[in-house]
């Protein structure tokens, strides 16, 4: 059989990766700081909170493109408690933050056209763009007490093959919230440029200290499409249930032609389109649980962190993540590899495009006990590399 190229990944497992599924089968302890899934991260949701999928309404079918009426409205509703102003028709819902990727990328993109990307960054990106048949562009963040972007990297990296800019608002895995002067700059870029601006925003509302401003505000001069959805805004993953907002020049334009590509698949089933106002009214509760479990497991991170002085826990703004800056004595899968057999799994920083060595990336939703028993094995083994490699450096 003949396959596209556009598949042609490696489809093995790494040895990390079976040396991982050997411990989980083996039933020996593992605190896992990967965890990604709230809904497997011991968290309290309404016991009601699939009826909303049995009631009539579910069962009526009414396939609208762009999404129900109603669906679309309790989105502009939620984008309204962020000060922003949205009309259902500036809306398309999708199942996944991943589906709106790809109607954009289909968008905006023919084969072979470009999509900049900062990194760090969420590695599904490549993923996505092989699919579609374009090509990511990654542009490093700076970091100096606090991550930030170099717009001379971005005007850099631009060839007339290129078409957006993407962000994550706030990135993943890094928690940057991108700050006024750094929209202002990128603003400029896609201007002088005729690119647009795609924004995932789907941890905006996990802020650590005060709350962050939406892209779906729109930029003057810019087309900006904004993406979201309820696996994280909510915390249900396995409802799959997204959208794509756009603001700015040739808006409708985008829309008509947006609703061609969601036409054709009418992927949006009923009973999630029904649900979706009833569990983004309810999205509050499971937030503030979130951002209790995430500030703490923070707190506990710092205060453990300070044993090791050659290590630090980097300034993030907001999201489930924190990215660990360790000594660069060995390959970091090389660290995990330890730190598995130690009974902690965690991501190495390259899986975000980071350096191979010298970078963690931790998650902040596992539960407190397990978070804390995690930490202090991650913390311990560093110390005694750290010792280790020193003492060796003295013979």
């Amino acid at each position: 059989m003949r396959f596209s190229r556009r598949t042609n990944w490696n489809t093995e497992e790494t040895e990390l990766s079976l040396a991982h599924r050997a411990r989980v089968a083996a039933r020996l302890p593992l605190a896992d700081l990967t965890a990604s899934n709230p809904t497997r991260c011991g968290f309290h949701y309404p016991d009601d909170l699939l009826a909303v999928l049995s009631t009539p309404a579910a069962f009526d079918y009414d396939p609208q493109p762009r999404g129900a009426l109603r669906a679309r409205q309790a989105v502009c509703d939620y984008y309204q408690s962020h000060g922003v102003a949205l009309d259902p028709a500036q809306l398309v819902l999708t199942t996944s933050t991943s589906e709106a990727y790809s109607y954009l990328f289909r968008l905006l993109c023919d084969p072979g056209c470009e999509l900049i990307v900062p990194q760090p960054g969420y590695p599904l990106f490549d993923y996505l763009a092989e699919l579609e048949d374009v090509r990511i562009k990654p542009v490093g963040l700076l970091y100096d007490q606090g991550w930030q972007i170099d717009p001379e990297s971005f005007r850099r990296a631009i060839t007339p093959q290129t078409r957006a800019i993407m962000l994550v608002h706030p990135n993943n895995p890094t928690g940057h919230y991108t700050r006024p002067w750094e929209v202002e700059e990128l603003a400029q870029i896609c201007r002088e440029h005729d690119l647009s601006l795609i924004v995932d925003e789907v941890f905006l509302d996990y802020a650590f200290d005060k709350p962050q401003p939406s892209f779906a505000a729109g930029i003057d001069g810019v087309p900006v499409f904004v993406v979201s959805g309820l696996s994280k805004i909510c915390g249900l993953p396995q409802m799959k249930s997204a959208w794509i907002a756009a603001t700015g020049p040739a808006q409708e334009a985008a829309l008509d032609r947006l609703e061609v590509i969601a036409d054709t698949f009418l992927s949006m089933n009923a009973p999630v389109q029904s649900a979706l106002p009833v569990w983004l009214a309810g999205r509050h509760d499971i937030q503030r649980q979130i951002h209790a479990r995430t500030t703490a497991n923070l707190a506990v991170l710092d205060q453990k962190i300070k044993k090791l002085p050659a290590a630090s826990r980097l300034v993030a703004d907001g999201g489930w993540y924190a990215v660990l800056r360790i000594p660069a004595l060995e390959p970091d899968e090389q660290t995990v590899r330890t730190l598995l057999d130690r009974g902690v799994w965690v991501h190495p920083g390259y899986f975000f495009g980071l350096p191979e060595s010298g970078w963690l990336v931790l998650s902040l939703l596992a539960p407190e006990s397990e978070f804390g028993t995690g930490v202090t094995i991650l913390v311990n083994t560093l110390e005694t590399n750290q010792m280790g490699n020193t003492f060796a450096g003295r013979l």
